[in-house]
């Protein structure tokens, strides 16, 4: 027992030093733990960083490359931008960008690791998972495609022996128009849901890159469409926009104003409208207010006193937008019509068949001198009708003589000069209408004219019986355009004229009356009879004149 109660007191004597190892050892082991513990989070916390780190930098990647594809409207440019970006953000060994053409999704570019273009017909792909993608919408990522339950069995698969594989569809306003896609056929494991759920993000930004370019491409195209119709027509067309600038002026314009387009682009049309010799502001600003169609036809020539045409019609009409129907601008629509207009004047005195027989109408007009014949025909006593008859009733009975006058001188290619009171003027080898036999010609529609005037007072009431009288000379005379700016007549001036005139004057009732010069010339084919040698007001020596009885 003392034994024990002795060990006790060494023990006892022990204790304090053991204990405090003990508790130091329980300390030690307890700091250990929570050391590494620490350590342990410390870890995790640097994995997460990490992660953070490496999602901020994917986000960075994702931000600077919708940047760049959107900095851009060429869609060429567009797609190559789309494609560099997926091979840099999925460091895919393949990367592929396909569009929907009519149904089907057509490769459009391919290219590698290395961002060389691949031709986008000899690349292998999962056609499969396309379109499924393509289908639901939703992306698609495999970590072994030859080992997942969902693709190891699609031909594409096992024949191409496709491994990694990421897609991501392309939508707009939730209707897919293309795919991303992007595998390596020789590692698994490539890509993760980060990678999908990336790629994911940044198919929505280029979904609306691309689509972007295709409206601008499809907008630029229309344009140019637009443009070349606009430059092509043979209408001069003028557009003033909203702003009231000059925003179209096509090349017809440039030719038939004598203006170049970069002198008037751009510009407020009031400061145009006058270099181009067009007073119309009344009518521009008319549309702009009341939206109507306004036309107008200008004499250029006597607004701009310089080389151009004499004469365009003008349409003045509203521009109005489709969305709302609201004025968008003024568009001017001219046509030159000097030519137009030159010929109606040509077929008023010239038969329609002699029309388009002249060359150049511009020179025949040109004043020159010209041997040709002249024939005058009116109408006997005509002043007697109009003091029984109305106006209306007066005028139909000329018209009736002057039909049947015009027909008979076309018959002979005679060139009406005008129509005096109750007498016309015919003209035989003019510039308009030449003829080596103009003197025979003038003599047949002479009696011609005669002739059919006589078939046409049978049918008339003995009131309103006409009875003609006609002379017919040849000579030389000044031929062409006579008048004014704003009047011209094609006629002819000169002693044979003045001649002609007073044997019309002579004739009595149905008479043909022709100076001696005619005569010799038809005499082989015509009865004539002379007359006493007359004196003509202005001329000396006495006139032989003989009166026309018929054809031999």
């Amino acid at each position: 027992m003392q034994a024990l109660i002795a060990e006790q007191q060494r023990t006892l004597t022990r204790a304090p030093d053991e204990l405090a190892r003990a508790a130091a050892l329980r300390a030690t082991g307890l700091l250990v733990r929570q050391l590494a513990d620490l350590q342990a989070s410390v870890r995790q916390l640097d994995r997460e960083l990490q992660a953070q780190a490496t999602e901020q930098g994917r986000l960075r990647a994702l931000q600077g490359v919708g940047a760049a594809i959107n900095s851009s409207l060429d869609l060429d440019v567009v797609l190559q931008l789309v494609m560099d970006a997926i091979v840099r953000l999925t460091r895919a060994e393949r990367a592929m960008l396909l569009l929907d053409n009519s149904g089907e999704l057509e490769v459009k570019m391919a290219s590698n690791l290395s961002q060389e273009t691949l031709a986008p017909d000899s690349v292998d792909i999962s056609r499969s998972i396309v379109r499924r993608v393509a289908e639901t919408g939703e992306p698609v990522v495999t970590i072994n495609a030859q080992e997942d339950e969902r693709f190891a069995a699609q031909h594409s698969i096992v024949s191409y022996k496709l491994r990694s594989i990421l897609c991501a569809p392309l939508k707009i306003k939730g209707e897919t128009i293309g795919v991303i896609y992007a595998d390596n056929r020789v590692a698994s494991g490539i890509f993760g849901d980060a990678d999908r759920d990336l790629l994911a993000g940044f198919a929505d930004q280029a979904a609306v890159a691309i689509d972007n370019a295709r409206l601008f491409r499809t907008v630029t195209e229309f344009k140019q469409l637009l443009d070349n119709v606009f430059a092509s027509i043979a209408s001069g067309v003028i557009t003033i926009d909203a702003t009231d600038r000059i925003a179209l002026y096509n090349r017809a314009a440039e030719r038939i104003l004598g203006v170049p387009a970069e002198s008037i682009l751009l510009r407020a049309y009031r400061a145009v409208l006058p270099l181009l010799g067009l007073p119309i502001e009344g009518l521009v600003e008319a549309v702009k207010r009341d939206g109507s169609t306004q036309t107008a036809e200008l004499d250029l020539a006597a607004v701009r006193r310089r080389a151009g045409p004499t004469t365009i019609s003008l349409t003045v009409s509203p521009l109005r937008s489709l969305a709302n129907e609201a004025l968008d601008g003024v568009a001017l629509l001219f046509d030159d019509v000097s030519e137009k207009k030159r010929v109606e004047s040509l077929r008023r005195y010239l038969p329609p068949a002699l029309v388009d027989r002249v060359r150049d109408l511009d020179a025949a007009q040109r004043p020159q001198r010209r041997t040709l014949t002249v024939l005058f025909a009116d109408i006997r006593d005509f002043s007697s009708f109009g003091e029984y008859l109305d106006p209306e009733a007066l005028i139909d009975l000329v018209n009736g003589f002057f039909s049947e006058a015009v027909a008979a001188i076309s018959e002979h290619h005679g060139l009406i000069d005008k129509f005096t009171g109750d007498a016309v003027m015919a003209l035989f080898n003019t510039p308009l209408n030449p003829q080596n036999n103009h003197i025979e010609q003038a003599v047949l529609a002479a009696l011609r004219i005669r002739a059919r005037l006589a078939a046409y007072r049978r049918g008339l009431p003995a009131d309103k019986v006409l009875h003609v009288g006609i002379g017919v000379h040849t000579g030389e005379a000044v031929v062409g355009n006579v008048g004014s700016e704003q009047r011209k007549d094609y006629s002819a001036v000169g002693d044979v004229v003045n001649l002609c005139k007073r044997l019309q004057e002579m004739a009595g009732r149905d008479e043909i009356l022709v100076s001696r010069i005619v005569y010799e010339r038809v005499r082989p084919f015509v009865r004539a009879e002379p007359l006493p040698p007359v004196q003509v007001k202005g001329r000396q020596t006495l006139e032989e004149v003989y009166r026309l009885v018929g054809i031999v």
